[in-house]
């Protein structure tokens, strides 16, 4: 039987097996990748050059752009280089490095969405505390404890489960890597430490998101108590997108590891798992612009200014 140190490289699941299919997959795969660098790249400008927009929200969907954008491209690229050169290996090195690139950039973004449902909290329902609770320093502190215990939980989760001996193959039925497909593969008592330390992991995630519901709870209290019908639409415009990000990112999340063995099939998994590590850092962007006027207004200056530099 092979085991891990035998194994010199993994073989991914292919989206399609003509060549056609193939090439209509990277054309749509470099489509979503442009356009994800684009939407996330305007927001990182916009925020970045407006002094409007200095603010800890808009310091927080910042981070937010910067880890869709890690994201992506930890999971993307070598996608379309497959479809491209009609190939479906990866190296075992390549593996254990987009294994530990996707896990930090998505442990560290819900981490973000996390700080953001507190800072939404803070500003609707103690206003008169937000500048002591979110100062600059805190804001920094609490992006840098998001971003470190991402990397801290990707070292921990990547390191136990490549140290894992490998009984089945390197088949991953997958077009990127991932933790559970190492698993799949390992022998079947070995993988009992990986196992308990996801647990761990998804407790701490569990945690968060009945943080980020109960907080929403309480803003949606405050906000059906404004008088105004401005401050109400005010509140929204700002909720509202954070709250389609949270629900986009966990219920794809959710169906992907929790949905019943009777549901699961290679090519399923396939689109579940594209829904999930692809979808949610495109739609982004979208989301957030669709009702913030804010920032609506810094990506219009932001235009404006790139075509009077041109002219």
């Amino acid at each position: 039987m092979p085991n891990s140190s035998s194994v010199s490289e993994f073989l991914l699941l292919p989206f399609a097996d003509t060549r056609e299919l193939q090439l209509l997959q990277f054309t749509l795969f470099l489509g979503i990748y442009v356009a994800t660098l684009l939407g996330n790249g305007l927001i990182l400008t916009a925020v970045a050059c407006d002094q409007h927009l200095h603010t800890p929200m808009y310091f927080f969907l910042l981070n937010l752009a910067l880890l869709d954008l890690g994201c992506i491209s930890s999971t993307l690229p070598k996608a379309m280089a497959n479809a491209l050169w009609d190939t479906k290996t990866i190296s075992y090195q390549g593996y254990a490095a987009e294994v530990l690139f996707f896990v930090f950039f998505f442990g560290s973004e819900f981490s973000i969405l996390t700080i953001m449902a507190y800072d939404r909290y803070v500003a609707i329902c103690k206003p008169l505390h937000y500048g002591s609770l979110l100062g600059s320093r805190a804001c920094g502190q609490m992006a840098a404890a998001a971003w470190g215990s991402g990397f801290l939980n990707a070292v921990l989760h990547t390191a136990n489960t490549f140290s894992l001996p490998l009984c089945h193959g390197n088949a991953v039925d997958h077009f990127f890597c991932e933790i559970p497909q190492i698993l799949k593969l390992s022998c079947s008592n070995a993988y009992l430490r990986e196992f308990e330390l996801l647990v761990f992991s998804f407790s701490l995630l569990f945690g968060s998101f009945v943080f980020i519901v109960v907080s929403y709870v309480q803003i949606f209290r405050a906000v059906l108590r404004m008088p105004s019908e401005q401050g109400k639409n005010k509140a929204f415009s700002t909720c509202l997108p954070h709250l389609a990000v949270v629900s986009l990112f966990v219920s794809t999340g959710i169906f992907a590891y929790l949905k019943p063995p009777s549901f699961s099939s290679p090519y399923l998994d396939l689109v579940v798992s594209f829904l999930y590590s692809v979808v949610p850092p495109a739609v982004n962007p979208l989301l957030y612009s669709m009702r913030n006027q804010e920032l609506k207004h810094a990506v219009r200056k932001l235009f404006q200014y790139m075509l009077l530099k041109h002219q």
